[in-house]
């Protein structure tokens, strides 16, 4: 097996609204604590993270609202699609996240899952909310470049 098999990344399922809503601040790797079947539905590509987010509960941080369906041959082994889910960071992570969320209300989003060396992964964000006008001038400039790059690709074609 080479050295870039082992490393490759698998992306099962991105977050696209959470850059829409969020000013991403910074990214955290974390691994997650699953239960019998959800893997198998993860490999399958049938979970949705819109409306999840991390939470603190004992020193610990946990997902919620992640829907992770039941997997289709799983019978009993399959748990409940939206349960809370354990993050698995190192205690020391969790203690500076849970600072910066408390102190500058700030908030933890899930980015993307992704499998890792076989390891399903998530990349929470650390975020700050936007507000309506924050996304009418976000939209404003992405319609700007797409405008300046449609006048460049026409000139270099000559149209």
């Amino acid at each position: 097996m080479s050295s870039t098999n082992k490393d490759e990344v698998k992306n099962v399922a991105v977050n696209r609204k959470a850059y829409h809503d969020y000013s991403i601040l910074d990214t955290y790797e974390a691994g997650l604590a699953l239960k019998g079947t959800e893997v198998k539905s993860l490999r399958e590509g049938k979970v949705s993270l819109r409306e999840s987010f991390a939470q603190f509960e004992n020193n610990e941080l946990y997902l919620m609202n992640m829907h992770i369906s039941p997997y289709a041959f799983g019978n009993i082994f399959n748990v409940n699609p939206k349960r809370k889910r354990k993050l698995l960071l190192h205690k020391r992570e969790i203690y500076r996240l849970k600072g910066q969320v408390q102190e500058k209300g700030l908030t933890l989003v899930p980015l993307r899952i992704y499998f890792k060396r076989g390891y399903a992964k998530i990349e929470l964000a650390l975020a700050k909310g936007k507000k309506l006008y924050d996304k009418r001038r976000a939209l404003a400039e992405k319609d700007a470049q797409r405008e300046v790059e449609k006048e460049i690709k026409n000139k270099k074609w000559g149209r």
